[in-house]
């Protein structure tokens, strides 16, 4: 035993001996703490006026692989409390800022950051443009900035113009990134930026600059170039301009320049020079527009030249000077229209005779001699060139198929189709041979023989008859014109008129209502004056007055007031009724409790003595919304005062005075039981308790009574006087509540 209790004692000894050399954690218990950590490590972005959110953190034990929940037990902290407070883990954002939340459990602790900001509202775009742009536009046009309210502060507006995404609706039209616009081509796309879930779009229109380029050479149009192999390059001018009234413009050194065959004919900048042989295409490419030329090369002493080229026409007794040009030689021409052979293949048509001694000026004389076609020809050794001649009857006046036109901003619509009336009255299609002109080409512009809309507004169209080199005299016609009214409207994507049925009284008139158009670029409209109304049925009419336009009931009954502005509709139901003269309002006072509801009842007497019910017709107003308020036909009282209900029907005003006290609960008495010798007196004090919370004395309201006067008696102030030896009981009633006193005389 002895040498078992050594054997221990050493083994304490020992034991003793390396705890004290040895640190503690390494014989750490199991179900120690040694770390603590938060549920996430993330950094946590909080909103001011969000619901708190909880924070947990846990405690890794020693010796297992769970975690304990030591959120509760742990002690928590918050570096900056104006921005965060934390109770138990639970994070309360209080305003903008940042803030290091620290949980402390056992030594152990964990941190995270914390960042508060106040609410994103109103994600607004910034731009130079009404959202109309043209291909070629400065940077600086091309720019628009993304500002939300909120962050730092609840009013405090922000640029997040690199931080939104932003997208475009239609690519091949622009593209947009950090709210920088790249235009591409022509058409419309919507622009969208999203911030912090918040949206804002606008919609962007690309126009072409140009209308078109007119290609020229010596500052004479071409449509069609006849070069020989040899010719000193041609220099070509691209001409353009941005409205009919502006001046041209030569943009051959800016414009893209391209040739369908390098082998035939190249161009650098308009200027043309010829290789060999054949047909080239060349095209001037300027910001979305372009133009082309045909360039045929030949050998030389090949080519042959008509001026005027291309199809011609005239009216019957007209004639057309025409000439003929061969090249002869390496960049060298000559007029040999005089050794030109000329001919028509219909000569009931038209003939052609030229001039038959050769010079610089000689000519060929078409004349129109009937209604009809012909081709011209011309051929001289060997090469030759034709036309084709359209013939028309003389015409004594032209017509235009509308007058107005109406389109929406960037629609493409045809052009209106002309008419000539010929001697006999009958009409004649001459739409292909009249050119069209805008005097505001922003508003409406002529493209690729159709009509295109721009921004919103009218513009006039002038028609006349395309001009060309007719000898005098030259038809009548061809001084004449036609116009056309173009309307361009922007689409509409609502219209919103009043929300409730238009009354009508028997033999009165009633303005039209007001009525806003909402666009697709979101801007709201007062369309009201413009607005085409239509009404249904025979009860009511639209009325034209000189202050303008109004409706009129006439019988009663109902009818549908339907109007129409650019494309949509709104339809507005109409009731026609007789006149109201009198209004009985049932009851025209009320006494109210606290969080009580009462209705009220309005009867209408009509000029024929009959009555109806208009309760729920006189859009009641309450001139103290903290006393009373009234929806409907109902009236609820909302706290104590007065206040006054104000309705109308047909002009006819009512008035409901509401007074809102609070409700009696109870009453108390000062004494339930009195002993009085005969002759003695004493007062009683009763209490009024409310609803409200509120007490008040109520002695002198209350009525008094005693059930044996002749014991005792009780006056109006609540004195009670002894009178003779016996018992009574003294009632008090206020309102309908009632407190009794026992009285024993002695």
């Amino acid at each position: 035993m002895t040498v078992y209790r050594k054997m221990t004692k050493m083994l304490l000894i020992m034991i003793l001996l390396t705890v004290v050399a040895l640190p503690v954690n390494v014989f750490a218990a199991t179900g120690d703490i040694n770390s603590i950590e938060f549920d996430s490590s993330a950094k946590i972005e909080l909103t001011v006026g969000q619901t708190p959110k909880q924070l947990k953190v846990y405690a890794n034990v020693e010796g297992s692989s769970s975690k304990r929940d030591v959120t509760a037990a742990a002690t928590w902290t918050s570096s900056n409390t104006s921005a965060v407070s934390v109770l138990y883990g639970l994070l309360k954002p209080e305003g903008a800022g940042t803030a290091i939340i620290r949980a402390t459990y056992n030594n152990a602790v964990a941190t995270i950051e914390v960042s508060v900001s106040y609410p994103y509202k109103e994600l607004t775009l910034e731009r130079s443009s009404d959202g109309n742009y043209k291909l070629g536009d400065t940077p600086e046009t091309l720019l628009v900035k993304a500002k939300v309210v909120g962050g730092d502060s609840a009013t405090s507006v922000k640029d997040v113009t690199a931080d939104a995404d932003w997208t475009s609706s239609s690519t091949n039209v622009l593209t947009i990134d950090d709210g920088k616009i790249t235009l591409v081509g022509e058409g419309s796309s919507t622009i969208t930026a999203k911030y912090k879930g918040l949206t804002a779009t606008f919609k962007a229109v690309v126009q072409l600059p140009y209308s078109a380029i007119v290609l020229k050479a010596k500052d004479a149009a071409v449509k069609e170039l006849e070069l020989v192999v040899g010719d000193s390059p041609l220099q070509l001018s691209a001409m353009t301009k941005a409205t009919e009234s502006s001046p041209e413009k030569d943009i051959a050194k800016d414009a893209n320049w391209t040739t369908s065959s390098e082998s035939i004919a190249k161009v650098d900048k308009g200027m043309i020079t010829v290789l060999g042989p054949g047909k080239a295409v060349i095209t001037a490419s300027f910001l979305g527009v372009s133009k082309s030329v045909d360039v045929y090369v030949r050998s030389p002493y090949e080519a042959l030249q008509l001026t005027p080229d291309g199809d011609q026409f005239l009216f019957l007794g007209e004639s057309l000077k025409v000439k003929s040009f061969v090249r002869d030689a390496v960049n060298s021409t000559k007029n040999q229209t005089a050794g030109t052979i000329w001919t028509s293949d219909n000569q009931l048509t038209a003939t052609v005779t030229a001039d038959t001694v050769a010079s610089e000026n000689a000519v060929a004389t078409l004349t129109a001699k009937a209604v009809g076609t012909a081709v011209i020809k011309g051929d001289y050794l060997g090469v030759n060139k034709s036309f084709k001649l359209t013939v028309y009857p003389n015409l004594t006046d032209m017509t235009v198929e509308k007058t107005e036109q109406e389109l929406y901003t960037a629609d493409t619509v045809s052009l209106p189709k002309v008419s000539g009336t010929k001697y006999d009255g009958t009409k004649l299609d001459i739409s292909d041979q009249i050119e069209w002109t805008s005097a505001n080409e922003e508003i409406a512009q002529i493209k690729d023989g159709k009509l295109v809309g721009g921004k919103a507004g009218t513009v006039t169209l002038t028609g006349k008859i395309k001009g060309n080199s007719v000898t005098a005299p030259s038809s009548a016609i061809r001084s004449k014109s036609v116009e056309v009214k173009v309307t361009v409207l922007n689409k509409v994507l609502v219209l919103i008129g009043p929300e409730e049925a238009l009354g009508l009284v028997i033999g009165e008139e009633e303005p039209l209502p007001a009525v806003q158009a909402v666009l697709e670029n979101g801007d709201e409209l007062d369309v009201s004056a413009t607005v085409k109304w239509e009404l249904s049925g025979s009860n009511a009419v639209i009325k034209q007055t000189t202050a303008g336009k109004t409706l009129k009931g006439l019988a009663k009954g109902s009818a549908t007031l339907k109007g129409t502005y650019s494309n949509k509709t709104i339809s507005i139901p109409v009731i026609i009724e007789q006149k109201v003269v009198k209004l009985l309002i049932e009851p025209s006072t009320l006494e109210m409790n606290l969080k009580s509801s009462k209705a009220i009842k309005v009867t209408g007497t009509f000029s024929n003595g009959k009555t109806a019910n208009f309760s729920g017709a006189m859009d009641w107003v309450s001139s103290n919304l903290e006393v009373a308020t009234v929806k409907g036909t109902s009236v609820k009282a909302v706290g104590e005062g007065t206040a006054t209900l104000t309705g109308s029907y047909q002009g006819i005003t009512a008035t409901v005075k509401i007074t809102v006290v609070p409700k009696l609960t109870k009453i108390t008495i000062s004494e339930t039981r009195l002993y009085l010798a005969a002759g003695a007196s004493q007062a009683v004090v009763v209490t009024a308790l409310y609803d409200t919370g509120k007490t008040a004395i109520v002695t002198g309201s209350t009525v008094w009574t005693s059930s044996k006067p002749s014991v005792a008696k009780v006056n109006d102030s609540g004195m009670i006087t002894a009178v003779s030896k016996g018992t009574t009981s003294i009632k008090g009633k206020f309102n309908n509540k009632t407190v009794t006193v026992s009285v024993t005389v002695k």
